[in-house]
């Protein structure tokens, strides 16, 4: 039996950050990888792949939607055969670059392709061969949810994986779920020029984001021709000649819609199914996901589970990542390392970004009895009118007492990228005076930060540009 101080079972994000600081201990590590190729979800057919496209959309969209007097764009061919095919050269660089070639340098660290299944306390079996290890991270991710809908295995439908790898464009294609991934693919191949419909079963899309928010980015996508249905309940499928016919009910009314292609991007489901947890009493919850403490730890004082497969409360690349680095200490040594998830912002990368960190309106009325928030819209940013992006957002919440700013939420072009800057306010606990404080450049989006904190103390109509 081949022993090892730690096992890794999986090869995403998280078990590589796993990897990668275990090797830096210089702890005798496996790493087991099964299903997806190295890289896991985010690089292989996640996070990399549809932001490659989500670009494609953009520079589309761009092209004929620019706003700028004087300047007429023509684009002359979109090939979407050869975008995916550029999507998928591009995949495959950044697996051979950032994992196999980075596993290849870790000299402590042995890769065992195959699926693990743990047979005892410290003990796994993989390729009818037995491992063991003083201790173990599980990160084995998770996959795309099919939800229970009447005849959709029969009638056929696509997840994110192969929506990322069609070989033929959609005429038409119906949605079901209007979370991130539901968003995000619907813009996509709206630009592309597929028509996109919507479904959603809850009363919003994105339920979790700020409301005014999340009104002003359904209207745009309204706007760009995608048709939303909110409060959607879909009953089952059928074939029709070589359409696909989704059956769904909405305000008391059955209604029916027709596709080339459906996809379901109805959440996603820990992959913990046939690791044999049973058989070392690792306890998870009702939706499969492995029960952690706040220091990733399960049950068992010597099995973590980090990413998708735990109950975290993000489920990000960043967050996977950043779990890894710290559960190899924790897993190999006595350290508690956790994280604060308050200070972990998220983006959705629909075009504006939707990026949200920390506090929301909700909470803050929830925990302490009142909202001391305040939106501001994009159309007096300068830059934002500069650049004709004017329909975003940014709102801050902030403690009525001290002025700490607690969260920031915002609708607005690289969103994602203008979040970093809230996420360090908030982890320093700083308040509106130090972003009052503060010269951002003119003009830049970043000012949206300066006008979001002096909202709370002037009339914004009353202020020059030069703030």
């Amino acid at each position: 039996m081949k022993k090892f101080d730690l096992i890794i079972i999986g090869g995403g994000a998280g078990a590589f950050a796993t990897a990668i600081r275990a090797n830096e201990l210089k702890v005798k590590t496996a790493i087991i990888n099964a299903g997806l190729p190295l890289g896991g979800t985010c690089v292989n057919v996640g996070c990399l792949p549809s932001k490659i496209l989500l670009h494609a959309g953009e520079i589309l969209h761009m092209a004929k939607n620019h706003n700028i007097g004087g300047i007429e764009i023509e684009v002359k061919k979109f090939d979407f055969n050869k975008v995916v095919k550029d999507e998928m050269a591009m995949v495959k660089m950044s697996r051979n670059d950032k994992y196999e070639k980075v596993l290849a340098n870790l000299e402590y660290v042995t890769l065992i392709e195959g699926y693990a299944k743990f047979t005892g306390e410290k003990e796994v079996e993989v390729n009818s061969e037995k491992l063991s290890a003083k201790s173990f991270v599980i990160a084995t991710g998770s996959k795309a949810n099919i939800p229970p809908i009447e005849n959709i295995k029969e009638v056929g439908f696509v997840t994110h994986i192969e929506a990322l790898q069609l070989e033929k464009q959609p005429k038409e294609l119906v949605i079901i779920g209007a979370g991130p991934v539901g968003l995000e693919f619907a813009q996509m191949y709206s630009r592309f020029g597929t028509k996109v419909t919507v479904l959603e079963f809850g009363k919003t899309i994105f339920r979790f984001g700020e409301p005014e928010l999340v009104a002003q980015l359904r209207k745009i996508l309204e706007g760009e021709g995608i048709k939303i249905y909110t409060g959607a309940k879909v009953i089952g499928t059928r074939k029709e000649d070589d359409k696909k016919i989704v059956v769904f009910e909405i305000n008391g009314k059955q209604e029916e819609i027709s596709a080339d292609e459906i996809l379901l991007a109805t959440g996603k489901t820990p992959n913990t199914k046939n690791l044999g947890l049973e058989n070392v009493g690792v306890e998870v919850n009702n939706k499969y996901a492995i029960m952690v403490d706040k220091f990733f730890q399960t049950n068992k004082s010597h099995i973590f589970a980090i990413g998708d497969v735990s109950n975290a409360p993000l489920r990000l690349e960043t967050t996977a990542g950043h779990e890894g680095t710290l559960v190899a200490e924790n897993a190999t040594s006595e350290t508690k390392n956790n994280i604060d998830y308050d200070t972990v912002p998220y983006t959705i990368f629909t075009d504006p970004q939707f990026a949200s960190i920390g506090w929301t309106e909700e909470r803050q009325i929830k925990e302490m009895g009142t909202c001391a928030c305040r939106t501001v819209p994009f159309t007096i940013i300068p830059k934002a009118q500069i650049i004709r992006r004017t329909k975003g957002l940014i709102k801050m919440v902030i403690d009525p007492k001290t002025k700490q700013i607690l969260g920031v939420h915002i609708l607005a072009p690289n969103a994602g990228d203008l979040i970093a800057q809230a996420a360090i306010l908030i982890k320093n606990k700083n308040t509106i005076d130090d972003v009052l404080s503060s010269m951002p450049v003119f003009p830049t989006l970043s000012e949206s930060f300066k006008y979001a904190a002096l909202a709370f103390t002037k009339d914004l109509s009353k202020l020059s540009c030069c703030i």
